[in-house]
C-alpha cells in the first residue's frame, strides 16, 4: 500500500478501482464537498464511496445522484445547513473571527440547523427517562426530509455506485456497515435511516432503530471507513482518495479554544494515521505471503495450510491519496 500514486508494471491508478473515503467531522464535511468538486474537475468518478457520520451524508448525496448533478446537490445541502448568522464580525483579525465563530456556534446550538436538526422542546432533561426525547438534545427529523429530497435511494439500491456507511450498535457496541451491495444479496434496501444512523452522534442526536437495534454515529468507534474498504477489496487494484478533516500538524495553541481544537485534531488524525499504518503493514504482509506462495514447490501448492494462506493473502495493489484539511487559526472546537 502506498501513500500516493506510483507506476506499476501491471496496473496504473487510472485502471484501478476508484474509491472515495469520507470520514466524520461535522461542519468540516463541507471541505469534502469542495474536495470532491476538485476531483470531478480532473475526471474522477468513484465506483465506491464509503462514509461515516457527516461523511455518510456526503457519500449518500454523491452516490444517490447522477454524475452531472452531484456537485450541485452537495452545494445545495451545504448552503442550506450553513445558515448565515444575521450579522458580520465588527472587529477584524483572527481573534475577533474566533469569538464570532463561537457566538455562531452558540446560536446554532440554541436554534438548530435548517434541514438538519431542531432543539427538543421541552429539553431532554424534562422528558421521562427512557423516552426518545430524553436521550438527545436535538430532533433529526428534518435530516430525513432533506435526504429524501436530495438523494435518489432507488439509484443507490440499483447499485449504480457502491455505497457503504458505518454505524455502531448502542447496546452491542459492535461496528456495522450498511452496504448496498451486501444489502442486495440479503434482499434489503438502503434508506434514509441508514444514513441518519451513521451520523447519530450522542448526546446531540438520537439513536436510530434499524432491524430491532439502535445505532449511533460510526465515529464513536472509528472515524474512517478505510479498514472496511481494504478488507472487502482483495482482487482488483484500488485507488483510494481519503479526505481527512483533521490535520496531525498544526501551530502551538494560544488560547483555551485553540487548545481544544488542537486536541481534537490530534485525537482524530492519530486514529486515521494508526489505521492507515496498520493497514499498510497488513497489506504488505499479505502481499509478501502471496509472493512466497508462488515460490513454493509444486508438491506444496495444494497443502491445506498453503490453501488457507492463499485465501488470506493479497495480490492487488492499493494506492491511498490523502486530501487533508488545514484549519485556520480562528477555527475552534465548536
Amino acid at each position: 500500500m502506498t501513500d500516493h500514486p506510483q507506476p506499476d508494471a501491471t496496473s496504473t491508478p487510472a485502471s484501478a478501482r476508484r474509491v472515495l473515503v469520507l470520514q466524520g467531522g461535522g461542519a468540516l464535511g463541507s471541505y469534502q464537498a469542495g474536495a470532491f468538486q476538485a476531483l470531478c474537475r480532473n475526471g474522477f468518478e468513484p465506483e465506491w464511496i464509503a462514509g461515516i457520520s457527516i461523511g455518510a451524508v456526503n457519500a449518500a448525496i454523491i452516490a444517490g445522484n447522477e454524475a452531472e448533478k452531484r456537485v450541485d446537490r452537495l452545494k445545495e445541502f451545504w448552503e442550506m445547513v450553513s445558515a448565515p448568522v444575521p450579522w458580520n464580525p465588527v472587529l477584524k483579525g483572527e481573534r475577533s473571527r474566533a469569538v464570532f465563530n463561537e457566538t455562531s456556534a452558540a446560536i446554532i446550538a440554541t436554534f438548530g440547523v435548517p434541514g438538519f436538526f431542531t432543539p427538543r422542546i421541552p429539553p431532554a432533561p424534562l422528558w421521562p427517562p427512557g423516552s426518545a426525547g430524553s436521550l438527545s438534545y436535538y430532533d433529526t427529523s428534518p435530516l430525513r426530509k432533506t435526504l429524501e429530497r436530495l438523494v435518489d435511494f432507488d439509484r443507490i439500491n440499483d447499485l449504480k455506485c457502491r455505497l457503504s456507511v458505518g454505524a455502531v450498535g448502542v447496546t452491542s457496541g459492535n461496528f456495522r456497515y450498511f452496504d448496498n451491495v451486501e444489502f442486495r444479496r440479503q434482499g434489503k434496501r438502503i434508506a434514509p435511516e441508514h444514513i441518519m444512523a451513521s451520523g447519530a452522534l450522542p448526546p446531540g442526536f438520537p439513536a436510530i432503530m434499524i432491524d430491532g437495534e439502535y445505532y449511533w454515529d460510526g465515529g464513536v468507534a472509528s472515524n474512517t471507513p478505510l479498514d472496511y474498504v481494504l478488507d472487502a477489496e482483495t482482487d482488483r487494484d484500488v485507488l483510494i482518495f481519503q479526505v481527512d478533516l483533521f490535520s496531525a500538524r498544526g501551530p502551538f495553541p494560544q488560547t483555551l479554544l485553540e487548545a481544544a481544537e488542537r486536541e481534537k485534531d490530534i485525537r482524530y488524525s492519530s486514529r486515521t494515521r494508526m489505521n492507515t499504518d496498520k493497514n499498510r503493514e497488513i497489506h504488505n504482509a499479505r502481499k509478501a505471503v502471496w509472493d512466497l506462495i508462488g515460490k513454493l514447490p509444486e508438491d506444496l501448492q495444494n497443502d491445506p495450510s498453503v490453501e488457507y494462506l492463499r485465501k488470506a493473502a493479497k495480490e492487488n495493489t492499493v494506492t491511498v491519496v490523502h486530501l487533508i484539511y488545514k484549519s485556520k487559526n480562528y477555527e475552534t472546537s465548536s
